[in-house]
């Protein structure tokens, strides 16, 4: 197996596994993160690069983010909120999707905007749980590749040198 193949079948492995993940923890609502996942591979005869590719936010998602009042959802997450929340143009269609449509203590639906800003503002304050929806994966994909790619990097090597 060439250094080429066996960073495909890693790469492949890792974002087949994220994406099942994404779906498992059920944080695929829009599948905008869910098409994104992917990677980008180039190897020439002396280097060789390998970078994933995802939606800006996959990140947050991945890894979590503080609340300004608690951090119970994310505890080691390198993220957090202070003064500002989450834009609240983003959970427009993301409540449609849900169907989450709440009513007053008079039975009367809440309008799509406060309830924008309530999630918003909660959010906020309590965080974005750690799903690891892509570090998991790739830990788990990577503790097979050294052996593998050292080994057949190693040919590579021995190849062009010859």
């Amino acid at each position: 197996m060439s250094t080429k193949s066996a960073l495909e079948k890693f790469a492949k492995q890792v974002v087949k596994e994220s994406k099942t993940a994404l779906t498992k923890k059920k944080k695929n609502t829009s599948k905008k993160l869910y098409d994104s996942l992917g990677y980008d591979l180039n190897v020439s005869p002396n280097s060789f690069s390998l970078s994933f590719t995802m939606e800006d936010y996959g990140e947050f998602i991945d890894k979590g983010v503080k609340g300004n009042k608690s951090s119970a959802k994310a505890p080691k997450s390198p993220y957090s909120y202070k003064s500002k929340m989450p834009p609240t143009k983003s959970l427009d269609k993301w409540i449609v999707k849900k169907g989450i449509a709440p009513k007053d203590k008079k039975g009367k639906f809440i309008s799509r905007e406060s309830l924008k800003f309530a999630i918003a503002k909660n959010i906020q304050m309590y965080g974005i749980e750690t799903t690891n929806f892509f570090t998991k994966p790739f830990e788990s994909a990577f503790k097979s590749l050294p052996d593998d790619l050292l080994n057949d990097f190693g040919l590579d090597i021995d190849n062009m040198l010859r």
